[in-house]
């Protein structure tokens, strides 16, 4: 086996496992193993190449503690749950309230089978040939009605 610089070795193994999102501890145990593994393995067999057995097997070592820690993620301790509150502040809260109820008053600006056939599209989810069945109207036309719709409730909402 050729002359190998183990400090820089092992430096180079754990900053790929960091890299890797590996913790400066986790990565330290996994080079640790690797290096277990590549000795046990030299007994037996000759290594052409150390420094690349060494990072294979320690990102192999990775992956699989990634694996079983997924399959086996019941346990977690306190210090390393990090709490976040989702909800919204009250500065978006009452922006989106006035925000919604703009959009209400430019929805009541529209004249009413405009609106109810822009509903049911974008509220509902029914297609435009649904519509034009449930209306009694051609496709063509639901499709101008909800174009009619859009293009003056982007108006009335624009630079608010």
């Amino acid at each position: 086996m050729v002359k190998c610089d183990w400090k820089a070795l092992f430096a180079r193994v754990k900053s790929a496992l960091m890299r890797r999102g590996r913790s400066e501890h986790d990565a330290d145990d996994l080079v640790q193993e690797a290096w277990v593994r590549l000795a046990c393995y030299e007994r037996e067999h000759e290594v052409e190449c150390a420094d690349a057995f060494l990072m294979r097997t320690a990102l192999n070592l990775s992956i699989d503690s990634h694996r079983m820690q997924a399959r086996h993620d019941d346990e977690v301790l306190t210090e390393e749950t990090l709490v976040l509150d989702t909800r919204p502040s009250a500065d978006a809260v009452l922006l989106a309230k006035e925000r919604l109820a703009r959009l209400s008053t430019g929805l009541g600006r529209l004249n009413p089978k405009t609106r109810d056939i822009f509903l049911a599209h974008r509220v509902d989810g029914l297609t435009y040939a649904e519509i034009a069945r449930r209306e009694n109207l051609t496709v063509s036309s639901i499709e101008k009605h909800i174009a009619k719709a859009t293009l003056l409730t982007t108006a009335w909402m624009e630079g608010w």
